[in-house]
């Protein structure tokens, strides 16, 4: 496997506007990995137009000797309009199939829609967005790019609705960004709710997380709480409650051995924490070669 960091990891620095994507890709190459994993959305902070910056990014990080397996970004398809969430994600395929990256990583739902007036259950949701999944693969597809949905946000954050979803949308080029510590938003072990999709990743997302029981005492500012009401904080990856390397013994073995990409959301100082986070993925990806 391959050490990778998510430019999504630095985000609370680009807020000083004393840090730029352009620092990530450099501090992640001085951190000795293989590629980048860029996360982009439709406004740039330079003020130029999504294709332009992901265009610069990309040159910079093949300057440098980085790769850029893959191009993160948005979406939500259950909603008022999914033709115009289409249009708009078919614009970030083209923007990735022109600078060559082979994967793009987009979000499915992100809850239910202000005016939806039908039954809130997930096979709803699934009915609708699935077709429109499956036309945004092949068109990805006839671009030369590979789409995946990771296991992320209020619907989507266990593994039997992950399940369901690549089940409806049964498409070949469509798989699954395997984030390991995301299933306990949904109260899952993560080792057991990894175990059912390993067939299907295509990306991974090295991050940890504390977790609290919902019986203690509110632990304060920085957590947030699960689905079921027990406590979660982002951390340094390897110092956290996720069983990590049991999770990546069992992606190795499953046969995957493309990108790790490092992802870091906590409270620690930034640049600290994602040097150790690195380090210790990149001793996890080495012991398991």
């Amino acid at each position: 496997m391959k050490s990778c960091v998510s430019t999504y990891s630095f985000f609370q620095l680009y807020r000083s506007g004393n840090f730029t994507h352009f620092d990530a890709i450099d501090k992640t190459k001085a951190l000795g990995c293989d590629g980048v994993e860029f996360v982009l959305d439709d406004t740039p902070p330079d003020g130029s137009t999504p294709r332009e910056f992901a265009l610069a990014l990309t040159a910079h990080a093949r300057e440098i000797g980085l790769e850029v397996p893959i191009y993160t970004t948005g979406a939500d398809f259950f909603c008022a309009d999914p033709e115009q969430a289409v249009e708009r994600i078919c614009k970030h395929i083209d923007i990735a199939a022109e600078c060559k990256i082979p994967l793009l990583r987009h979000d499915v739902a992100y809850g239910y829609y202000e005016g939806y007036d039908g039954i809130k259950t997930y096979k709803n949701v699934i009915d609708k967005v699935a077709p429109v999944i499956a036309r945004v693969a092949k068109y990805a597809q006839s671009k030369g790019v590979r789409t995946c949905t990771e296991n992320h946000g209020i619907l989507l954050q266990d593994s039997d609705r992950m399940l369901e979803l690549f089940t409806a949308v049964n498409h070949p080029n469509y798989g699954f960004l395997c984030d390991i510590g995301n299933f306990g938003s949904a109260d899952e072990d993560c080792s057991v709710a990894v175990s059912k999709l390993l067939d299907m990743i295509v990306h991974v997302h090295a991050k940890d997380v504390l977790i609290r029981s919902g019986m203690s005492y509110a632990p304060g500012r920085g957590f947030n709480r699960s689905r079921g009401g027990n406590y979660r904080r982002g951390t340094i990856f390897g110092h956290g409650d996720v069983p990590t390397f049991q999770i990546m013994s069992a992606i190795k073995a499953s046969g995957y051995d493309g990108y790790v990409s490092l992802e870091f959301e906590g409270m620690e100082p930034v640049l600290e924490a994602i040097e150790i986070g690195t380090e210790n993925m990149q001793r996890m990806i080495a012991d398991l070669a």
